[in-house]
């Protein structure tokens, strides 16, 4: 710990604790190095956990005779770079890998409580008490994907304005009460309306994982934590079945949503207490320099547009930076694309092996579609891999390598759907190889599409 004692002659700081370099409890008697009639004042330099501390006190004049006296306590940024060895310095390296993972295992979090009624929707269909059948349940299920959608519109656009540390688990706490909620309902209004709620909630989790990324990792290295990331759809998507369909089935329908939602609340609140925004809320110089020159009222003179360094409000960012950037259009449609392939693979590629191919019962099906969050998983670590690897040694910026990238990466999902329909049906092997690598060319555009919206430099000025 580190204490000031001041008094109007003297000032004394006291550093305890294992971190203090100078030993604990040791104390520095320091008296002013300048008096006047106006003002005193002292600098002292020590070092504090590693961390260069700056004191300033200064002692002024009152009208009545006395004196003031004002101490400042200021800390330097820790080096983020380690010179000598040429890369990041073990400390930074540390406290980055928490990061990380805070926003790997939140979004997979995520994952369990979006995906929990599809697995506890069974064994709520064999209550008889609830009354409800398969179509009551595709009309609940039904209404998510449109609150779905429009959320990560809007969510993107509020996450410029709110801290995405607080928007990322305080989204998983909401999201977690909206479970338990649902877990306690009994009624079809009520189960539509709350995963209405649940699905705007989801939206809260992607926009501020890339605000948190895009601020802790450099342009260069990005692809490849991005990726890394990336698995938390799978690493959510391989949970949430053995979670929710284990308690569902053991416990009862409403522990099938009951527990997704308590491990929300749980890591939620951990996100919350201990994730930070930036290496600057941690004291680390940033990972990237941004050169804005300082604004001069000469260089504003006759100008109504917004300089680099100017914050933007919430609708003219709107505006100015999204609505009008012709390449967001474009890589959202290609995501909408690519969503409508992945929501029409996970959902009925079951049904369609059993219709087209002849797969005698649901159980043999879906064992031949398993590969497929495993080939994303494998997708998405390739995909950021080659992106940097490509970006590294080939002229050019980064948003365009990436995006050709994607089309590669696209033409293999177009090649894997016409084998998969052309395809025996007396080769099981060979199907479910297909799937595995409908996974692995459909997740990888995913992931590098959610990184390129952070390349735009429109769009990367505004969320910087």
């Amino acid at each position: 710990m580190l204490s000031v004692i001041t008094t109007p002659s003297k000032l004394a700081i006291a550093c305890s604790g294992a971190h203090c370099q100078s030993g604990p409890s040791k104390l520095a008697f320091v008296r002013p190095a300048r008096r006047s009639s106006h003002f005193a004042f002292v600098n002292i330099r020590c070092r504090h956990d590693s961390e260069l501390v700056t004191i300033r006190r200064s002692i002024s004049p009152t009208s009545d005779g006395h004196h003031r006296s004002e101490t400042r306590v200021s800390a330097h940024p820790k080096a983020t770079f380690d010179e000598e060895a040429g890369g990041y310095t073990k400390s930074f390296v540390a406290v980055r890998l928490t990061v990380f993972l805070s926003i790997l295992v939140g979004y997979s979090c995520y994952y369990l409580t979006r995906n929990s009624l599809t697995f506890t929707a069974p064994a709520m269909v064999a209550t008889p008490s609830l009354g409800l059948d398969i179509t009551s349940i595709g009309v609940i299920t039904s209404i998510f994907p449109l609150c779905y959608g429009c959320s990560k519109f809007v969510s993107g656009v509020i996450g410029d304005v709110l801290s995405p540390s607080v928007m990322l688990g305080g989204g998983l706490i909401a999201t977690g009460l909206v479970n338990i909620a649902f877990g306690a309902s009994s009624t079809l209004p009520f189960f539509c309306m709350l995963w209405a709620v649940n699905g705007i909630l989801q939206g809260f989790g992607a926009p501020s994982c890339a605000k948190i990324l895009t601020s802790w990792f450099a342009a260069k290295e990005r692809g490849t934590y991005w990726g890394m990331w990336n698995i938390a759809h799978n690493l959510g998507g391989f949970a949430a079945p053995i979670l929710a369909g284990t308690a569902a089935r053991t416990l009862g329908w409403n522990w099938g949503l009951w527990a997704p939602g308590i491990i929300a609340l749980v890591f939620g609140f951990i996100i919350i207490l201990t994730l930070r925004d930036s290496p600057e809320a941690r004291g680390f110089s940033p990972v990237e320099q941004t050169n804005r020159a300082p604004e001069t009222p000469s260089s504003r003179e006759g100008n109504d547009k917004p300089q680099p360094g100017e914050k933007l409000s919430l609708l003219e960012n709107l505006f100015q930076n999204v609505l009008s950037n012709p390449f967001i259009w474009g890589l959202a449609f290609t995501y909408f694309c690519v969503y409508v392939v992945r929501q029409g693979i996970t959902s009925w590629s079951v049904f369609y092996l059993i219709k087209e191919k002849g797969v005698m019962d649901a159980g043999a099906a879906a064992l031949r579609v398993s590969g497929l969050e495993l080939g994303g998983l494998l997708g998405s670590l390739i995909a950021g891999r080659i992106s940097d690897w490509y970006i590294a040694n080939a002229p050019g910026g980064a948003v365009g390598k990436r995006i050709q990238v994607v089309m590669a990466y696209l033409i293999g999902v177009a090649a894997m759907l016409l084998a998969f329909k052309a395809v025996p049906a007396g080769l099981p092997i060979a199907q479910a190889v297909i799937v595995f690598m409908i996974g692995f060319f459909l997740y990888g555009p995913q992931m590098l599409i959610g990184t390129e919206r952070l390349g735009i430099p429109m769009l990367r000025a505004a969320v910087d």
